[in-house]
This record gives structure tokens, sequence and C-alpha cells, in this order.
């Protein structure tokens, strides 16, 4: 009688399931629009695909957004299909895990907006104040230092091996005549909060981190990186997925004059807009 019981019961188990998973797709067809789901950071990127979820709807597509606090996993999740495009990185970076991750095959399918690295200082007014010797954090992606190391050679603090161009690392400082030290580097997602808490005499902050973390960046950036080296950011896909219908009205939808005005006035010149 036991036996009976207990296969009467799977057997209702089994039909409820059943019966919820058929709802669940009867509204999907019924809706009749297409998913797409993008990973983002959280601060500008999650923001402006919000913004530009309502438009996408009217064009059939209903966006799902999943928020990533590091730069590891959105690609991972991309490269095992629980994407169906990312939007956090630039040429550099995306290049540079590539090169990392011969399983990673991606493509660039659209530039959308640029976040100037800034640096930052609770104490200095400029990087010609920094003390001798001055202890300067930095994220530990290398793909960052070619940014980075350009804005202190700019300002005449260091020099840079010729040539190296956005390829810059610490080791190629040929000249500093000030020793500024530059051997702490973390994770970029903990910048912001090591600058609140007033480590380093100056902290390299990416722009995306700093909105995220609630840094003053008016009142505390004492030096960005130039307009016209600022690289992009990507919409990111897999290779076999670039010509998708979805992922091609995603991205006319990003640089939309809607949404790029949406950038300009939300973020106030922190972000700016890819040609």
């Amino acid at each position: 009688m036991k036996k009976v019981f207990s296969f009467i019961l799977l057997a209702i188990l089994a039909i409820t399931l059943t019966a919820c998973g058929g709802d669940k797709n009867e509204t999907s067809e019924k809706d009749g629009n297409k998913k797409l789901v993008v990973g983002a950071s959280a601060v500008p990127h999650a923001e402006v695909l919000d913004a530009a979820k309502p438009i996408l709807k009217e064009k059939g597509i209903d966006l799902e957004v999943q928020v990533f606090q590091d730069y590891i996993l959105p690609n991972v999740t991309l490269r095992d299909k629980d994407l169906d495009a990312n939007y956090f990185q630039t040429p550099g970076y995306l290049a540079l895990q590539m090169e990392e991750n011969k399983d990673f095959d991606f493509v660039s399918v659209g530039e959308i907006h640029k976040e100037p690295i800034g640096i930052y200082s609770k104490e200095y007014k400029s990087l010609k104040d920094l003390p001798n010797g001055a202890k300067i954090i930095m994220s530990d992606s290398l793909s960052d230092h070619g940014r980075i190391l350009p804005i202190f050679e700019k300002e005449g603090l260091i020099k840079l091996k010729e040539g190296v161009g956005a390829n810059a690392r610490v080791e190629d400082i040929v000249d500093n005549p000030k020793e500024l030290d530059f051997s702490t580097l973390i994770e970029a997602k903990l910048l912001a909060s090591s600058f609140e808490s007033g480590e380093g005499d100056a902290v390299v902050i990416n722009t995306n981190y700093a909105l995220e973390g609630g840094v003053d960046i008016g009142k505390y950036g004492i030096a960005f990186e130039g307009d016209d080296v600022v690289p992009a950011n990507l919409v990111v896909v897999r290779s076999e997925d670039k010509d998708r219908e979805e992922i091609k009205t995603l991205v006319e939808v990003l640089k939309s004059k809607e949404i790029q005005d949406f950038i300009l006035e939300k973020y106030q010149g922190a972000v700016t807009v890819s040609e």
C-alpha cells in the first residue's frame, strides 16, 4: 500500500512540474518576444542596459541583465553559453583574455561608450604634488597598465621605454625621478574602497568602479586619460552569434540617440559616448 501511495505522489509531482513548465512556455509564446541575456558591470553598463529595455521590448526583445562584480566571470559565463552577450570590457582587455584563454572565441559587435580611467587623491591636488616615494595603488589587470602609466608620463613624472604605448607595463619605466611606488596592485573592484579607506597617496580607479563606489569624481580626481586615447567599452558575443538579428538590434538600440543622450546626461562627462 505504501508503495502504491508513493507512486501516486510521484505521479502527482511530475504532473505538477510539467504543468508549471507548460504555463511558463505558454506565456513566452503568447508574449512573442525573443529573450536576450546580457552580462554587465553594475555601473554604468547595467544602468545603460536597463534604459534600453523598453525600446528593445517594442522591437520584440525581452532583455535580461545579469550583473557581475568582477571582470572574469562575464567572459567565462559567455563561453559557457549562459549569456548571449556581455558588455563591460575594452579591446585591450578582450584581446588579453582571448590570448590567455584559447577557448574564448569572442568578437566585438559594437563600441558603446568610453570611461576615462582616473587618478584620485584625498591629499594632493595634482600629480605633480605627489611626494617622492608616493605609493600609487593600481588595478592588477595588466591591460589597464597600458592606459594608466601614460597618464603619469604625460605629466612628466615618469618616462616609459620607447614604443611600448598601450602595452606599457611597470617594468617598462626607464626613468622615475620621484621614485613613485607602483608595486601595490589589487583587484579593480576593490580600488574604490581602498581609496575611501585612505590607502596610498593616489589610487587609480576604473570609472565604472568609481561610480559604483560613490567616489566623488569631480572633487578627488586629479588626472584622467585624454579623450583621444580612451578605449571604448564593447558589446561582445561568441563569434558564432555575431550575425544574430537580436544582437544587431541590441547594438543599434545602445548606439541610438536616445541611449547615447541618456549616457551623457546621467554621467555628466564621467562617461562619454563612442563615435
